[in-house]
């Protein structure tokens, strides 16, 4: 029952997620891009049983290409065979090598054929969890461009604002949660991204997987530094600000 993700749960997640950014910042971007970001929670699900389930037509598709190519292989061979003269094949070392040129160039290509109808399938759903995994990425860098102008130390008043300082009209509990907010985005993402590859085990994808979960682990890290600064903030400073 706990090993595995529950896409559901995830979905139900991002949900409350969203619920709980709209109550509190109504006019935010953060509040949009939690609602896309649960669109892709239930994306997620459907894909993931895609990736999971086997394509019989796929894999038909794959061993029929593999037998057309076992076929004309052995056509090619038989044919060849037949035309040789009783005479010795090889007059020379010369037309030996020439020879085992040719055998070992119908090999090769005869390889690559059946490696390529072989993972047909996996490449197809490989190429789909790419594009679901570049999405996730796309939308933790607008998590971390939203967070940015995000800094704690502007809010206990630490120097004058510049003409082209953003607006910076939250208190030190709203920001607290803004960031919070924003890391448990971070956190959505990473485990919408675990989804693809549950029961899809395709070493180029969970590598791709891990990547984004670095990705979402280092940008968490920075956000988490803003909010100790802010829990470390003097009661007296946060209490009037607020």
């Amino acid at each position: 029952m706990y090993r595995h993700l529950d896409p559901t749960k995830i979905v139900e997640t991002a949900r409350a997620l969203r619920q709980r950014v709209i109550e509190r910042f109504p006019d935010a971007g953060l509040g949009r891009l939690s609602g896309e970001l649960l669109a892709v929670a239930e994306e997620a699900a459907a894909v993931s049983e895609w990736l999971a389930r086997p394509h019989l037509l796929l894999r038909t598709a794959g061993w029929f290409g593999i037998v057309l190519v076992g076929a004309i292989l052995l056509t090619a061979t038989v044919t060849a065979i037949s035309s040789v003269p009783a005479s010795p094949v090889f007059s020379s070392v010369a037309d030996l090598l020439q020879g085992l040129e040719a055998v070992i160039n119908e090999v090769v290509l005869t390889g690559i054929a059946v490696f390529f109808f072989f993972t047909l399938e996996t490449r197809l759903k490989r190429a789909r969890a790419m594009r679901e995994l570049h999405v996730l990425r796309s939308m933790a860098h607008i998590i971390d461009m939203h967070q940015l102008t995000k800094d704690p130390e502007r809010v206990a008043g630490a120097g004058p604002d510049t003409p082209s300082s953003p607006r910076r009209t939250l208190t030190p509990f709203e920001l607290m949660r803004y960031l919070d907010y924003c890391s448990e985005s971070l956190s959505i993402i990473s485990k919408i991204a675990a989804l693809y590859v549950q029961q899809f085990t395709d070493p180029v994808t969970v590598s791709a997987v891990n990547d984004l979960e670095d990705l979402t682990s280092g940008l968490s890290r920075k956000i988490w530094q803003k909010i100790m600064i802010l829990d470390r903030m003097p009661v007296s400073t946060a209490a009037h600000d607020a």
